[in-house]
């Protein structure tokens, strides 16, 4: 699948949500972002690379995997709310594969990313999440299969009024 491919669905899927839930443009890039940090946090806590005092080990792999995938649907839905769904180019960027050094470096590109970004910074937030995969130990296929079920899961979801 290429990213376009992608896009066009998290296009497809954000469509019928915000037509299905009657969904106003107000403030809908803040609560995306939000959405996103959340996932993200959700994602970290299942991985439990920051949590120095625990000896419980992380999540299995599909639950992680589980967890990344739903934080890529809100990325690909800020690229799309930002005007950058023609992207085409997959790249992963040499960061430090420390995970919690990547989850705060997530955090603080997030953080600055709004309305007013460019496609460089975006493109920047995209590759580290990317690179997060794959430090994670995810494979694009992986990838690209969690994101076809997700998909219709929330598709789904959003049929039986979740």
């Amino acid at each position: 699948m290429t990213l376009k491919n992608w896009f066009e669905k998290q296009r497809k899927l954000d469509h019928y949500i915000e037509t299905t839930q009657a969904v106003t443009q107000d403030s809908l890039f803040t609560k995306k972002q939000v959405a996103f940090l959340v996932e993200l946090g959700e994602l970290a806590n299942e991985t439990r690379c920051f949590k120095f005092w625990s000896k419980k080990p992380a999540s299995e792999k599909s639950i992680i995997l589980e967890e990344y995938i739903d934080g890529f649907h809100f990325l690909l839905s800020l690229g799309i709310e930002l005007g950058f769904e023609n992207e085409t180019e997959w790249k992963e960027e040499q960061v430090d594969t420390d995970l919690t050094s990547l989850f705060k470096g997530m955090y603080q590109e997030l953080a600055v990313l709004s309305p007013e970004v460019n496609i460089e910074k975006y493109q920047h937030l995209f590759s580290m999440y990317i690179s997060l995969g794959s430090a994670l130990g995810f494979t694009r296929a992986e990838m690209e299969a969690a994101y076809d079920e997700k998909n219709a899961i929330n598709y789904q979801r959003q049929e039986s009024g979740y």
